[in-house]
């Protein structure tokens, strides 16, 4: 009688653990993932007129025709476009971003964001503030169904998926919160992660996965 309370406790214990699995983040955020991509919809929209699919040749003409209007510059090192926000944010704050491309086509754009004037005494300029600040600017353009999911080394990413996009928004340091832009039709048929750029924590879209 004792046993067969001890396995029907264990059995519980199982059951249990197995329920609590199943509704975490993770497990959420990978059905959510399935679904989407079982509906065959498309959500290529990114910002400033640039969308997922778009060919390299007309993402340079976009950028040359927003810079000679002064809303964008050559950003960090010459190597990314730079936006400074305006009224998006509660701080300004710089915004660099250059797309990875996938047979000349936009497959992946991380965006980099930091406050201007930040220092390691201002909290109210930290990343800390700068992700949550980014994630309610996009809430209100791309949707509020964004998941927490605990990341094991960069701490709470916020993700949301429609259709083919999955956007990605984290902390890289005290300064930096990324936004990654992902067409996960294409990352799901390459062998690992479309970014190439340095700048990206390296691994973390393949950790979400």
């Amino acid at each position: 009688m004792c046993m067969k309370k001890i396995t029907f406790w264990l059995i519980s214990c199982l059951i249990a653990g197995s329920l609590m699995t199943g509704c975490s983040p993770r497990a959420k955020y990978e059905r959510r993932l399935k679904h989407e991509l079982a509906s065959g919809v498309r959500y290529d929209s990114l910002f400033m007129g640039i969308y997922l699919g778009m060919s390299q040749k007309d993402f340079y003409t976009k950028c040359w025709q927003l810079n000679k209007t002064g809303l964008i510059k050559q950003g960090t090192n010459n190597t990314s476009v730079e936006y400074m926000t305006k009224d998006e944010l509660n701080y300004p704050a710089s915004m660099n971003f250059y797309p990875t491309f996938v047979q000349e086509k936009i497959a992946e754009m991380p965006v980099k964001f930091a406050y201007k004037g930040w220092a390691p005494w201002n909290k109210s300029l930290s990343a800390d503030s700068l992700q949550m600040d980014v994630l309610n600017w996009y809430k209100k353009i791309y949707g509020d169904d964004f998941i927490a999911v605990e990341h094991p080394e960069k701490g709470i990413a916020f993700v949301k998926v429609d259709g083919n996009r999955r956007i990605s928004v984290f902390k890289e340091n005290d300064l930096h919160v990324w936004a990654i832009f992902t067409d996960m039709l294409v990352i799901n048929d390459l062998a690992g992660p479309v970014s190439d750029t340095g700048n990206v924590p390296e691994n973390f879209t393949k950790d979400l996965d």
